[in-house]
């Protein structure tokens, strides 16, 4: 597996959580003290958007690191519990990092 496949993961995996913490501050405003409704509504947009390409680099991660169901379902899951992506990108990094490949190692031989 190559590297930027992790790396696409891992920044997506931040991106998604902050964002997260974001939507989760403006929610707080908008119902708790009834301001920010617009803001939270873009915040909402954007957070949407960036969630489905971490749903796709996570798939596209544990496809390739071939991840049983179960821990696929957990990682996508974690990018809607707020701060959750932080401590599996962690535990991730720490599983894939061993499967990742020197790219000399792959020259095709003639």
């Amino acid at each position: 597996m190559k590297r930027s496949v992790l790396t696409r993961y891992r920044v997506m995996a931040y991106v998604t959580a902050v964002m997260l913490m974001i939507l989760c501050v403006c929610m707080v405003f908008k119902y708790g003290f009834d301001t920010g409704e617009s803001v939270t509504f873009a915040v909402s947009q954007l957070h949407g958007v960036l969630f489905i390409i971490y749903l796709i680099f996570a798939f596209d991660l544990g496809s390739k690191a071939k991840w049983p169901i179960g821990k696929l379902l957990w990682v996508l899951i974690s990018g809607t519990i707020p701060t959750a992506a932080f401590f599996v990108e962690r535990k991730v990094v720490r599983e894939v990092e061993p499967l990742i490949t020197d790219g000399s190692a792959q020259a095709v031989k003639v």
